[in-house]
């Protein structure tokens, strides 16, 4: 077992969090779920296990807000943290190598970055997207969430961050009605970032903080302010162009296909209708988009 202590955050997931309970059950100390007053069996399962603690919180619709709360909140006791969905799980092959790395590492390392494998109706799908790495473990105190709409990471406050080379997994077992209908839900809050990198909604200039991020994370970030410059509509078809015919996505089948048309082009292009929406409401007035935020989607920004 590991100095470790693993936060889930939740809501209605009786689909997955045993799965991914029995997952970290072998080197997590303590398994902290920060839960949104799930109505399904998610707790009644969690509380199945000794070592797992239950603590819960109104959703405010951000989730960095809901992790930052569970850090401030939870009593963790050990020196790592690892942030995981409930439809995640570590790979046997990670496990193994953080078993072996975690209680070697310097004092100045203070994240760990590992990439993430995406299944998607049964199918892991590599091809058509760039890899995707992500700082998931860190010292408890010496990083956080940032705040965002979207796209959030989690940062360090001290310290450097070391890569491991094997993967967790996102593999999430709902049907695709759920899947879509989570996205529209996405959509707004994507749309309202991409917003907020064309008008400053925030306050905060366009590249602030990102240079606290991993490498990876930057690069990311960087195209996606690339991406909000775009002409709205053009980008999303390009987008999956790229994806599906440039970079092989349609070497992944039938699950590649859907894939990279529901993620790349259908969201992306319901995003930009949103944001369409709200600039043709607002004139491409700052204020007056703050305001229909607030009015129609109980966003405050």
């Amino acid at each position: 077992m590991l100095d470790l202590s693993v936060i889930i955050l939740t809501y209605n997931e009786e689909l997955h969090i045993r799965r991914c309970i029995e997952n970290i059950l072998p080197i997590a100390k303590e398994i902290f779920i920060i839960d949104s007053f799930s109505t399904d069996k998610t707790l009644e399962i969690a509380k199945e296990y000794n070592n797992v603690h239950i603590l819960q919180n109104k959703w405010e619709n951000n989730y960095a807000k809901q992790f930052n709360w569970g850090l401030e909140n939870a009593d963790i006791k050990t020196k790592w943290v690892l942030r995981l969905d409930a439809d995640e799980y570590l790979s046997p092959e990670l496990i193994d190598e953080l078993s072996q790395t975690l209680p070697n590492l310097t004092d100045n390392y203070t994240g760990i970055v590992f990439p993430r494998r995406t299944v998607f109706l049964g199918r892991t799908i590599r091809r058509g997207m760039p890899a995707v790495k992500l700082l998931r473990i860190f010292q408890y105190g010496k990083a956080s969430c940032e705040v965002r709409m979207m796209d959030e990471h989690i940062q360090l406050n001290e310290g450097d961050a070391i890569e491991l080379k094997n993967e967790f997994v996102d593999d999430n077992l709902n049907n695709l009605s759920w899947w879509t209908q989570k996205h529209v839900g996405y959509a707004i809050r994507e749309a309202v970032d991409l917003l907020d990198m064309e008008y400053d909604l925030t306050g905060s200039a366009k590249n602030d903080e990102i240079i606290k991020l991993n490498s990876q994370a930057i690069k990311k970030r960087k195209r996606k302010h690339s991406y909000s410059q775009k002409p709205l509509f053009w980008r999303s078809f390009a987008y999956f162009i790229y994806r599906y015919f440039f970079k092989l996505g349609f070497l992944e089948g039938k699950e590649g296909f859907l894939w990279h048309f529901l993620q790349g082009w259908w969201y992306r292009t319901l995003v930009d209708a949103k944001v369409y929406e709200i600039k043709r409401k607002s004139e491409g007035n700052r204020e007056q988009i703050r305001t229909i935020l607030k009015e129609e989607y109980n966003i405050n920004i």
